[in-house]
């Protein structure tokens, strides 16, 4: 049987951050439905972030309230902070709320004061508190910046990482994405980082978050998928970054585009469970709603030949 892949479409949650502009609720809403239509196994929805530092997501809960969930797909937001935390349980109480919770942290002191305002001892700190306060209603998902360059620090040792990959795990977290947060990884260097993660940490899947801000996101994770990953954030048209008010990043900031990731994964054999019909249809949703043409090269040329044709059985 043909292996499967899980991609993670990020477009309303680490695409919109990067906007200068606030998107209406509702456009929101029919984006994470079409996403839904399309077959993600899980989409980052939102974010608890604060309303004041974050304004994107000032709508959160709305949005949560507001989509029509796909049975067996993760809805997931993005927690900074206890009180993050404490917003999630409060909707998920109310009968909305995600069901995934990402959990911040950066592998660099000078990235975690930056993006989160806190020591890296600090922010575990809050992690901890974080963990205990979901009171394990949620699926939990660990994420760690800058895990292969740091705009500010340049190289990171990996060690640090997978040491970082254990705190989680030991906090009972069983999903860790890896973040190339300004595109600074390498084939080798992902590949020598998922090898080591797999044997050093075999309890946490790795997730691959990759940014294309020098090119080399789709390489990236086809080095990622050699070493054994079989789990994928992307964002439809390449968009996204760090949140627009916070500027660390030089050009080309977003994510891997989706459908250029899923176009290469069902070319090479592997079975994303996504409908590339509905795919299209949200990716020409995703330009309209941004009002402006998108990073994906999919999106102008269309799905390869291999790609239709597993797609089509």
């Amino acid at each position: 049987m043909t292996e499967k892949v899980r991609v993670c479409e990020c477009f309303a949650r680490d695409g919109l951050q990067h906007e200068g502009r606030f998107i209406p609720t509702p456009a929101k809403i029919a984006l994470i439905d079409a996403f839904s239509a399309a077959g993600f196994p899980r989409i980052e929805a939102t974010s608890y972030s604060h309303p004041e530092r974050v304004p994107a997501f000032q709508d959160a809960s709305e949005v949560l309230k507001g989509i029509q969930r796909r049975p067996g797909a993760h809805y997931k937001a993005t927690c900074a902070n206890l009180r993050s935390v404490q917003r999630a349980q409060a909707d998920r109480e109310a009968g909305f709320g995600a069901t995934e919770l990402s959990l911040l942290l950066s592998a660099t002191e000078t990235h975690n004061m930056r993006n989160l305002r806190a020591t890296r001892a600090e922010q575990w700190t809050r992690i901890a508190e974080m963990v205990t306060a979901t009171s394990g209603r949620f699926r939990l998902v660990g994420v760690i910046s800058v895990a292969f360059g740091c705009p500010f620090e340049g190289h990171v040792d990996p060690g640090v990482v997978i040491e970082d990959m254990r705190r989680f795990a030991a906090l009972g977290v069983g999903l860790v994405a890896l973040g190339d947060t300004t595109g600074l990884a390498t084939p080798q260097s992902v590949r020598a980082l998922f090898q080591r993660a797999s044997a050093d940490v075999p309890t946490v899947t790795a997730i691959a978050h990759f940014h294309n801000t020098r090119g080399s996101a789709l390489a990236n994770c086809v080095a990622a998928l050699e070493a054994g990953c079989r789990d994928f954030d992307s964002s439809l048209g390449g968009v996204g970054g760090h949140p627009a008010k916070i500027q660390y990043g030089e050009g080309m900031t977003g994510n891997v585009a989706t459908e250029d990731l899923v176009n290469l994964l069902e070319g090479l054999g592997f079975d994303t469970g996504l409908d590339l019909e509905r795919l299209t249809s949200a990716s020409a949703l995703c330009e309209q709603t941004l009002g402006r043409t998108l990073h994906s090269l999919v999106a102008r040329s269309g799905f390869g030949l291999l790609s239709k044709t597993r797609a089509h059985g």
